[in-house]
């Protein structure tokens, strides 16, 4: 069959071009590597060559492509191409050049030009179609049209003749009269236009020397036209059929959806578009064979004549893009899988499902199935299953392994129906395994290098455990410390450096068997921590208590050094000597330079005779961070002399 549809917008856009026809070349297809186009001008078949042709009004070039939609040849400079139409044994090309007011013949094979024919009106060619050994076109405006042909064999001067819509048609052709003819019935041709005021349809007979009428009528609004083979109906805005005889037409059947273009094989498969759908339908089905979806709906749509695929010009979001859909003839089945959300492992469970299709399955059908787990990654087949009469089916299985288990059907398709694949997925239980880590909550100097041990149990295949130190404060990452198999004993050790509190992490990743699990313990580590006093003019002990001797109007200078952090604050404590105890004078917090030292002068007190102590600390949270665990430093004695 034949396209012979264009949107309103593309017949404005071609209206108004202004190109000449001045040069038409034909050559080797550009680097892309499928037809799109920016505003659709016809799409036609090859069967004798396997080519598709894409018209471009806009851009007025003709695309060839194979059947699989790869760009093979192309042909520019036509001005404008409205539609096009192929000889009945698929030799010549005709292009409509609304443009130019022309219609040109290229060789199918070469896009060479062979012929152009002038139609001699500014209103045309519309549109095409090849019947009867002639190319028929229509013409005219939103007011006025009308038919003509060209005799590619006639003498050039009387090739092409107009104005041969029957004038005994009770309407008039007017606007933009749509065409359609078939192979099969080359003595016919279905011509309709719906226009203001008048809209008009008809079959006409071609045979003789003038077209007759067939069928006529008024009563249609038109949006496109199909001659089915094989009867004597029309398919009309690719939903309703009409049969026609006596002079009308009478209903005769109509699919459930409602669409707005069709298509129409030699053994009466309809391929029509709704919405951004494209159903294929079987001659007067009540359910679509199968549907594709498209993004954005198609704007062209044909046959491949051995009905092998369909050719649809998909929008998107610039221009046309020429898309192939394959398998147009066999019916999408579906395929259902349940299985249990969880089951025991090694304890048996049942699968069920259902095959179904809008088109009968054979009896006996079998579906294959596969079940993927931790032991057969790559999937293992279990024995096929037998689909019932009523499409449903079971089997039991008993999962070695535990984890994710997924169970695969599939339905390899016959000569009517493509594959389908269905999947459910079980959780297997698997054991708890033993895993723990020595040292949790233990406090460890500054800089210690600390030996963690994790201990692993019993498990299937997995011996491996890996050791992770995440540090306290978001500076330092989570990093891994060892990864390995444990040894005879299920231990398996790593040295961790001791610097800030830090969370130790033992991880086994699981085996078929035995579940994944992660163990944890913190340990603390201290801050390095040091007082220097100076000032003083000497060291002496009272009793067993070395002191840092001052004069009593001298001010000592105590400096802190401290493992630093940002935003990280020292407290010193001030203890003050008095009738044989130490009591507590006070403490205050004193930032750290970023060397980690921190200067404190201690006032004097100018009397003699006065023991005080001092100590620098950090303390976990009011030192202004909690990445260490609060450490004290070492008590600096102070006596004041004369």
């Amino acid at each position: 069959m034949r396209r012979r549809s264009i949107s309103t917008a593309t017949a404005l856009a071609v209206l108004f071009s202004s190109a000449a026809l001045s040069a038409v070349s034909a050559g080797p297809a550009s680097a892309a590597s499928v037809a799109i186009v920016s505003s659709p001008g016809g799409l036609v078949v090859d069967a004798a060559l396997k080519r598709v042709f894409v018209g471009d009004g806009a851009d007025g070039r003709i695309q060839a492509t194979d059947y699989n939609g790869n760009l093979v040849d192309l042909a520019d400079g036509l001005g404008s191409v409205n539609d096009l139409a192929l000889s009945d044994d698929g030799t010549t090309l005709y292009a409509a050049s609304y443009g130019r007011a022309e219609i040109v013949a290229l060789d199918a094979a070469t896009l060479d030009i062979r012929a152009v024919y002038p139609v001699g009106t500014e209103t045309g060619p519309q549109h095409l179609a090849y019947a009867g050994g002639k190319v028929w076109f229509t013409y005219g405006d939103s007011t006025s049209g009308n038919l003509g042909s060209v005799d590619p064999l006639a003498n050039p001067a009387d090739a092409v003749q107009r104005d041969l819509f029957p004038a005994a048609a009770p309407t008039a052709l007017q606007g933009w009269g749509l065409l359609d003819a078939d192979p099969s019935t080359p003595g016919l041709l279905a011509v309709a236009a719906n226009s203001t005021p008048a809209r008009s349809m008809a079959v006409l007979d071609i045979t003789g020397a003038a077209p007759q009428l067939v069928a006529h009528s008024d009563a249609y609004s038109v949006g496109d036209v199909d001659l089915v083979p094989g009867t004597a109906q029309v398919l009309l805005n690719a939903t309703d059929r009409l049969g026609y005889a006596d002079g009308a037409f009478t209903t005769a059947g109509s699919y459930p959806t409602v669409g707005q273009l069709a298509d129409v094989t030699a053994d009466g498969l309809v391929a029509q578009r709704t919405g951004t759908d494209v159903a294929v339908y079987r001659a007067n089905a009540a359910k679509p064979l199968r549907t594709y979806t498209t993004a954005h709906g198609v704007n062209e749509l044909a046959w491949a004549p051995d009905s092998s695929r369909i050719f649809v010009l998909a929008a998107q979001d610039s221009g046309y893009q020429l898309k192939v859909l394959t398998d147009p003839t066999k019916n999408v089945p579906t395929v259902t899988v349940s299985a249990p959300a969880s089951a025991p492992r090694a304890k048996k469970l049942t699968v069920t499902g259902k095959l179904s299709a809008t088109v009968p399955l054979p009896a006996g059908a079998k579906l294959a199935v596969t079940r993927t787990d931790l032991d057969s990654p790559g999937g293992k087949a279990l024995p096929a299953v037998t689909v019932k009469s009523d499409g449903t089916y079971s089997f039991t299985d008993t999962p070695p392994a535990g984890g994710t288990v997924t169970y695969k059907v599939t339905y390899a398709g016959d000569a009517e129906h493509t594959s389908a694949t269905a999947s459910d997925k079980v959780t297997v239980s698997r054991a708890k395994p033993a895993l723990s880590l020595n040292k949790n909550g233990k406090v460890y100097n500054y800089g210690t290098d600390v030996a963690f041990t994790a201990h692993l149990g019993s498990t299937y295949k997995n011996r491996t455990v890996e050791i992770w130190a995440d540090p306290f404060g978001s500076d330092k990452p989570n990093k891994l410390m060892k990864t390995g198999k444990v040894n005879s004993k299920g231990d398996i050790g790593a040295w961790v450096d001791m610097t800030r509190d830090t969370v130790i992490t033992a991880v086994f990743k699981g085996d078929a068997r035995y579940a994944p699990r992660t163990v944890k313990v913190t340990a603390y580590a201290r801050v390095k921590l040091s007082t220097a006093v100076t000032k003083h003019y000497k060291t002496g002990k009272i009793g067993s208590t070395a002191y840092y001797w001052f004069h009593k109007n001298t001010d000592p200078v105590l400096t802190t050094t401290m493992t630093y952090y940002p935003g990280r604050s020292q407290r010193l404590e001030l203890e003050v000597y008095y009738q044989g105890s130490w009591y507590k004078s006070g403490s205050e917090y004193f930032a750290l330079a970023t060397n980690g030292k921190s200067a404190v002068s201690l006032e004097a007190p100018g009397e003699s005779g006065i023991r005080a102590r001092m100590r620098s600390a950090y303390i976990n949270s009011t030192s202004g961070d909690t990445v260490n665990s609060t450490t004290y430093g070492s008590w600096k004695y102070l006596y004041f002399s004369n």
